[in-house]
């Protein structure tokens, strides 16, 4: 059976991969770095890695995550690169039978390629993300990665 990561962001329950998690850290001090995307946060080095720290809040509902108390910063491998997201709360991680995640009508819309399925669980209803779809549709990506890549360089 699948697992999944369970998190909130803005005021609904998503799950991503297991797979895709590399780990969930406390939101550290990030580095802002001008003229990015309004939904990049800036940098945060994680067991040595540098890697963008991405609002999904603001990426989901265009509402701009407070650093408030409790943020978690689920650090999630993509095809692209590794990415930080901040995320409300990492609540837990479930299995899920193959039987409850559906696929949805909604996920032909284009804005939301990255729906992978709705979770249907007893008491909630989870939407699947699929980060490597999440990644490569946001814009800019190209030239954050790049950013990244030179900072590595210059930090060697």
């Amino acid at each position: 059976m699948p697992k999944v990561v369970v998190f909130h962001a803005g005021k609904e329950e998503y799950a991503l991969p297991i797979e895709n998690v590399v780990s969930i850290e406390k939101v550290e001090e990030i580095r802002a770095i001008p003229h990015l995307p309004p939904f990049v946060l800036g940098l945060v080095k994680v067991r040595g890695e540098l890697i963008p720290v991405l609002d999904l809040g603001n990426i989901l509902y265009d509402t701009p995550a407070i650093a408030e108390k409790g943020m978690f910063l689920l650090v999630v491998q993509t095809k692209t690169m590794q990415v930080g997201l901040v995320v409300m709360e990492a609540k837990e991680i479930i299995e899920v039978a193959d039987e409850s995640i559906t696929n949805v009508g909604l996920l032909a819309y284009s804005k939301t390629t990255y729906f992978s399925g709705i979770i249907n669980l007893e008491d909630s209803l989870l939407t699947q993300i699929d980060p490597d779809v999440l990644v490569e549709s946001l814009e800019g990506i190209k030239e954050i990665k790049d950013y990244v890549n030179e900072q590595k360089t210059h930090q060697n």
